[in-house]
């Protein structure tokens, strides 16, 4: 499978785009969190990163003007608007469900009822699902950087 140089730099991209999310969160932040590894969302799109070196990746090997080419750019940008659009509002969604959940359970507490589940057994919908602009533009960045490395690294 990682014979194909276009599949190799997609798979760097992602991975490169998810490691370099701990120390970015850390510089930020000042708190170190191994999990943002294994977590969407966050600063930059892997998901971006990924189709991006596999587009870069294509139009060194194929050439930018082959269909090949024009293919993956219509599926980076499809990836790219999905990122951005449907999972940016479905976390804005999750982070009023939660919103509303602890009210509930607070309004739950005030009545005493015992007949309601425990606030304690309602999990948390994940929030970080999508990316700002601002995340996706640093994930194409990433993907392009990736794709050119890894074209004049690998033993063709």
């Amino acid at each position: 499978m990682f014979l194909s140089f276009p599949i190799l730099a997609a798979f760097l991209g992602m991975f490169f785009a998810q490691f370099v999310k701990v120390p970015i969160h850390f510089l930020a932040s000042k708190e170190l969190k191994w999990k943002l590894m294994f977590s969407t969302g966050g600063m930059p799109s892997s998901h971006t990163a990924m189709i991006v070196s596999l587009t870069t990746a294509i139009g060194l090997v194929t050439g930018f003007q082959s269909n090949e080419f024009a293919i993956c750019v219509v599926l980076a940008a499809i990836v790219m608007h999905d990122a951005m659009g449907v999972r940016r509002h479905a976390g804005y969604h999750a982070e009023i469900l939660n919103t509303l959940l602890a009210d509930f359970n607070r309004l739950i507490e005030t009545l005493k009822d015992p007949n309601l589940k425990k606030p304690e057994s309602r999990e948390k919908l994940k929030e970080l699902l999508g990316h700002q602009p601002t995340e996706v533009f640093f994930g194409a960045i990433t993907g392009i950087i990736v794709g050119v490395i890894t074209y004049y690294l690998y033993p063709f």
